[in-house]
């Protein structure tokens, strides 16, 4: 997520440069021809405008569907901060054992399981699909390397929260997430049945595992399942048919002109026009997939470490990590 009011132009123009340029090297010697033979190429605006005008009807479209899905799980992510901050609280208040030892040990192995749930699913999260931009992961080009697919190791992090024995047979599931917030649910059952808590303290505790499993979902929905490509190959070959039409359109308008050189503006307009319409293709692109790992992603990392110490600082404890800062604008 870029954290600064704007992205700067050249940081813009760099990222979406290639459509700019090879619309300047098509229209040159489309103009060229036109200009040296004086035969004329030229194609009648009206029908391209009329092109132009429903293709930029798709791209919002296709743009306002890509937002939606990346508002999406930004809620999911904001209801998963909701619901661990009650968790925590619950935690420290429903379990009363009459020892203040045993119940920090407890209150303290399930809000540390709790963040080990929260470190694996972002790591699912941020495993590579099919459909994704692998070359454009975070690199460090306009960006910081803060993605923690190439650059941490969630056994480093997962085994200063829960014990090794546990994380080991967790290992072979297919979902690792699924099978901590089960081991919780198991665990909660057993502390009721010694008593440490009663019947209505123990449906709340089940609701809120009920709630992280449905955000956990609703966030594999949006990951596992793709905008669908038939309206994505859509937007771009539409945006395709317009630009290799376009500088013979823009012909007709520029030799109307009686000033010979004028033609010549055929060239700059249609590397413009081009870089406008692929630009918005890619904008739309780049924001169907919010947990990808790229530039604009939805900042689970940050928002992981903000709950960590939340809950961290419920249970008392003043060696807290410190939040994820931005670096160059950029927040994971």
């Amino acid at each position: 997520m870029y954290t600064k009011r704007n992205y700067n132009f050249w940081m813009t123009f760099n990222w979406s440069r290639r459509p700019f340029i090879i619309g300047l090297l098509y229209a040159l010697p489309i103009a060229a021809l036109n200009h040296f033979t004086e035969i004329d190429f030229s194609l009648p605006w009206q029908p391209i405008s009329v092109l132009g005008i429903s293709v930029a009807f798709y791209l919002g479209f296709k743009n306002n569907s890509s937002y939606d899905r990346t508002w999406e799980a930004r809620k999911i992510w904001g209801g998963i901060v909701n619901g661990s901050r009650t968790f925590g609280a619950a935690v420290n208040s429903f379990i009363q054992t009459g020892d203040k030892s045993e119940d920090l040990k407890i209150r303290q192995r399930l809000i540390y399981r709790h963040i080990a749930w929260l470190t694996a699913l972002r790591y699912q999260l941020r495993l590579s699909r099919d459909w994704e931009h692998h070359e454009d992961r975070v690199k460090g080009l306009y960006s910081p390397i803060v993605c923690e697919v190439y650059f941490n190791d969630i056994d480093r992090e997962v085994s200063n929260l829960i014990s090794d024995e546990e994380f080991q047979g967790y290992k072979p599931k297919a979902n690792i997430a699924t099978q901590m917030m089960a081991t919780q649910a198991r665990e909660l059952q057993a502390l009721h049945d010694l008593g440490y808590f009663d019947n209505f303290r123990h449906m709340e505790f089940h609701r809120l595992i009920a709630e992280f499993y449905a955000d956990q979902g609703r966030s594999e929905r949006i990951k596992n399942f793709p905008f669908p490509r038939q309206y994505a190959s859509v937007a771009l070959w539409n945006t395709f048919v317009f630009t290799a039409l376009l500088p013979w359109g823009l012909l007709s308008i520029f030799s109307e002109d009686t000033d010979a050189w004028h033609i010549w503006l055929t060239v700059p307009f249609s590397g413009l026009i081009t870089w406008v319409f692929f630009l918005m293709e890619k904008i739309g692109d780049y924001s169907e997939n919010p947990f990808e790992g790229a530039y604009n992603d939805v900042p689970i990392t940050s928002i992981s470490r903000a709950i960590e110490i939340d809950l961290r600082e419920m249970l008392g404890e003043t060696d807290v990590p410190k939040p994820i800062a931005a670096v160059d604008g950029f927040l994971m």
